[in-house]
């Protein structure tokens, strides 16, 4: 019985401990609209640490943002050179890939995050990938979700941005983070974490809406309800392009 009440005793003080530091969260922008002349956007992302009582000594505190695009599918396709041309061979589905993910850190990710925090809390890129249904006969199935990420960071579809997040007195943070011009529409999830030792004290949750607005959002309705005429008018559009191109070349000759 004495047992059980110490165990009991030592899981409140261990939730006590975990309460003691709260995150205050503010955006500088809680929706994002995608217009015909979108060329990104950078969201800002800002607060303070709520304490009950002093900050503990036992390990400095480190700050995390993730932002997450919606996930879906990803088919990765390997090339190769045969015959003097280039031609895809093999093949990988992955499960769930992020559209986009942002990680921005107050210090070098490996300094504030455990293996195994990270592997709870999916928070580094290729933790919050999901791949497991590679074929059997395809060798070394991490590498097409390594290429993944190669060919999103290229893009400025992943990101990693190290010391990106400005802490001041242990207590107020902010961070910057790029959203591209190529954007998914949906809600991009973002989570913050405290962290002290390596290990996640404190989190909290919430979310950017990213939408079609105008011009941008007729289109798109137009192309999922009327195929048909989407494709006539891109073609007539197409045809008075090439026309007025045409007409400006003959122009410039004379």
């Amino acid at each position: 019985m004495r047992l059980l009440c110490v165990m009991a005793a030592l899981v409140l003080i261990t939730a006590q401990t975990l309460r003691a530091e709260e995150i205050v969260l503010g955006l500088s922008q809680a929706e994002v609209s995608i217009t015909t002349n979108f060329d990104g956007s950078e969201i800002l992302v800002y607060g303070a640490v709520k304490r009950d009582a002093p900050p503990p000594e036992d390990g400095k505190l480190g700050v995390i943002v993730t932002v997450s695009g919606p996930s879906k599918p990803v088919l990765v396709r390997r090339k190769e050179r045969r015959f003097g041309i280039w031609i895809n061979t093999d093949a990988v589905e992955v499960d769930r890939a992020p559209s986009y993910y942002a990680v921005v850190t107050s210090a070098p990710l490996d300094e504030l995050l455990t293996r195994v925090e990270d592997l709870r809390h999916k928070i580094s890129i290729p933790r919050a990938i999901r791949s497991v249904g590679a074929p059997m006969s395809i060798d070394n199935a991490a590498l097409f979700t390594e290429a993944l990420i190669r060919i999103r960071t290229r893009n400025d579809q992943y990101q990693v941005i190290e010391e990106g997040v400005k802490l001041d007195e242990d207590t107020l943070f902010r961070a910057a983070v790029r959203l591209p011009a190529a954007l998914t529409e949906g809600t991009y999830a973002t989570r913050i974490f405290l962290t002290r030792g390596g290990e996640v004290v404190a989190k909290y949750d919430t979310g950017i809406d990213v939408r079609k607005v105008g011009m941008e959002r007729w289109l798109f309705n137009l192309s999922r309800e009327n195929a048909f005429l989407y494709g006539l008018m891109s073609l007539v559009i197409a045809i008075g392009a090439g026309l007025g191109a045409s007409a400006v070349f003959t122009a410039l000759r004379r």
